[in-house]
């Protein structure tokens, strides 16, 4: 496909409709199609129609995902994977043997895991700091530091780091800042115009937002890292299929509407919550309570529907809650439309067990899907109901944070 519209002077909502996505010039097809095959013919050796030779190395729907996706986070590229993980991974191949990653030690297990379990057998070095103090994270650098992995919001604790200040903190200190944005999403937060030199996502979540696919991407700037990542991208295979992509493209288009109504959803269910006797603490960094949200306003257009909380009564009352809701399921992942409900020191983030980055075992993480908000506080009041007695959470007060 190619495109013969520039939408870079079109607001967020028009390029997530047509960026990448201009009327098929074959058919006309108003929506980008699903270009399902393996190979493609040429004209004679070397001599490609629309520079496409097999689908590994470039795809027709994956192209106008990657367009749309560099597009929405204001970057000259994209490349899509087949997984957040995968994308992960092809960033890892900037690396090497020696070269230091400072993690945040509020992270996303499956990223623990990759850094702490696979790339250290390649003399990869890692260690965590809390990355929402800009003063811990000067500490935190080395000599060898090469890349200062961000997540904000953070997963689970929803820490809020300041993308501005640490993309000035490594600046002059010639490491690369790599911000996972999956949490947030481009329609709430643009690191590229903060100052990151490289945005991920698990196109999985919000991007894709129905939970029906698998994928990642990266976004940058840089004509050079582009070159080696899209090498990089080729030569290990971790791509997705037309399908997948067609999939996330689809799912772009309702980005904005969706993260509206996450966001509005989340921002009541936090508030509910923390008037909750069984609640303890509340993690949204919509609530002016907690301690980053000045920082979140600033940089975010909005808080999205992530919420997490711990409750009184231990790992027992914890347990029960998650497994008694019926509107939020039970289970892993986040970001689609329907609600769901984990224990992350059991689930997504069992793999940081013992690391010193454990998660509390009272802790809860909600998606907030986009039903209807009364429903969804219905859903959690007779979950807590149901796994909570006055005697068992005691009559100590609860705040919020």
């Amino acid at each position: 496909m190619t495109n013969d519209h520039s939408w870079n002077d079109a607001n967020f909502e028009t390029r997530a409709i047509h960026a990448g996505q201009d009327p098929d010039s074959a058919t006309g097809a108003v929506i980008t199609p699903i270009y399902q095959t393996s190979t493609y013919a040429q004209e004679a050796i070397g001599k490609l129609k629309g520079g496409y030779e097999y689908s590994r190395s470039d795809n027709p729907t994956r192209t106008a995902l990657q367009e749309a996706l560099a597009s929405l986070e204001s970057g000259t590229w994209g490349l899509a994977y087949a997984s957040g993980l995968a994308a992960t991974q092809n960033i890892a191949y900037l690396l090497r043997p020696g070269d230091h990653v400072l993690l945040s030690n509020d992270t996303y297990g499956g990223t623990f895991r990759l850094f702490d379990k696979v790339l250290t057998n390649f003399g990869i070095e890692l260690s965590l700091a809390d990355l929402s103090n800009l003063d811990a994270a000067k500490a935190a650098i080395r000599p060898n530091t090469k890349i200062v992995w961000v997540e904000t919001p953070t997963n689970p604790y929803l820490r809020i780091v300041d993308i501005a200040g640490m993309a000035e903190l490594v600046k002059a200190r010639d490491i690369r800042l790599v911000v996972d944005n999956t949490f947030a999403s481009p329609y709430l937060q643009q690191p590229l115009s903060l100052g990151a030199d490289l945005v991920l996502h698990s196109t999985t979540k919000y991007l894709g937002g129905h939970s029906d696919v698998v994928g990642g991407a990266v976004i940058g700037n840089d004509g050079d890292v582009y070159e080696t990542l899209k090498f990089h991208q080729n030569a290990a295979g971790a791509v997705p299929g037309p399908f997948d992509s067609w999939l996330t493209l689809r799912g772009i288009k309702t980005l904005g509407v969706r993260m509206d109504r996450h966001s509005a959803n989340a921002a009541r269910v936090a508030a509910w919550l923390g008037e909750q006797e069984a609640v303890d603490t509340v993690y949204y960094p919509g609530l002016e309570s907690h301690p980053n949200h000045e920082i979140a306003a600033r940089q975010m257009k909005g808080f999205s529907g992530m919420v997490s909380f711990t409750v009184k009564g231990g790992f027992k009352v914890a347990a029960k809650i998650v497994e008694k809701t019926k509107v939020f399921t039970l289970a892993e992942s986040l970001g689609g439309v329907e609600s769901l409900i984990e224990h992350p020191g059991k689930m997504t983030h069992a793999s940081v067990a013992g690391t010193g980055a454990e998660v509390e075992d009272t802790l809860i993480r909600l998606s907030v899907g986009i039903e209807h908000v009364d429903d969804q506080i219905a859903d959690l009041e007779q979950a807590i109901a149901a796994a909570t007695t006055r005697e068992l959470i005691g009559a100590s007060t609860h705040h919020a944070d």
